[in-house]
């Protein structure tokens, strides 16, 4: 198996995390410390769900930062694997749960006997840009709180909708291809839920 990075800070700090497959798409250190500095606020007890999960490095980064539980989804049986033994080395297997399916159908049948969730992950295959949209719309009031934070990974020409379901976008950071896009509940005049004063500028490239 290849790598998949390293767990940036934390109780797992420094621990190298491997990748199910050279196919797959490991969160950079750029990106990781990016995201996760805005996310630190939010992690200490919170309920994270990692959807699209790959190496789970994402999900795992929330744990080691003090998140409460991760729900782990992923459709992949090698990547599904590689989560679980990512979860031993760092350590926070007993704070974790692999979901072995698609994400879509989990968020459909699935999702609301876990949450709801504060913080939710979001990062399909580049190449299948329907599955953003699909997830993003799924996330309804039983599987978010009220101030949940949802973060949508993506290549930046091919952003999601900046309002879909009950969300709204409310940042987006770019690190060269890859770029995040922050995303709170909205009310029913649009209005976003929630603190948005730690999520930075409303667009800006990292360089």
């Amino acid at each position: 198996m290849s790598e998949a990075g390293r767990v940036i800070a934390g109780s797992a700090r420094g621990t190298r995390l491997l990748a199910p497959g050279e196919g797959t798409r490991p969160m950079g250190d750029r990106v990781k410390q990016t995201l996760f500095a805005i996310l630190e606020p939010n992690l200490p007890a919170a309920k994270v769900l990692d959807l699209f999960a790959g190496s789970g490095a994402g999900g795992i980064e929330a744990l080691s930062r003090g998140a409460a539980r991760t729900v782990f989804v992923e459709r992949d049986v090698t990547a599904v694997r590689c989560i679980g033994d990512n979860l031993a080395k760092a350590r926070v297997a007993e704070r974790g749960r692999v979901v072995k399916g698609d994400a879509v159908g989990y968020l459909i049948d699935k999702a609301a006997a876990d949450g709801p969730f504060d913080v939710v992950l979001v990062d399909p295959p580049y190449a299948e840009t329907g599955l953003m949209e699909a997830a993003l719309a799924r996330l309804g009031p039983a599987i978010l709180t009220i101030e949940a934070i949802v973060v949508a990974k993506h290549f930046w020409r091919t952003p999601p909708p900046e309002s879909v379901g009950l969300l709204a976008s409310v940042r987006s950071r770019r690190f060269g291809e890859t770029a995040l896009t922050f995303y709170r509940r909205a009310d029913e005049a649009g209005r976003t839920i929630g603190d948005d004063s730690s999520l930075g500028s409303r667009e800006e490239a990292a360089r």
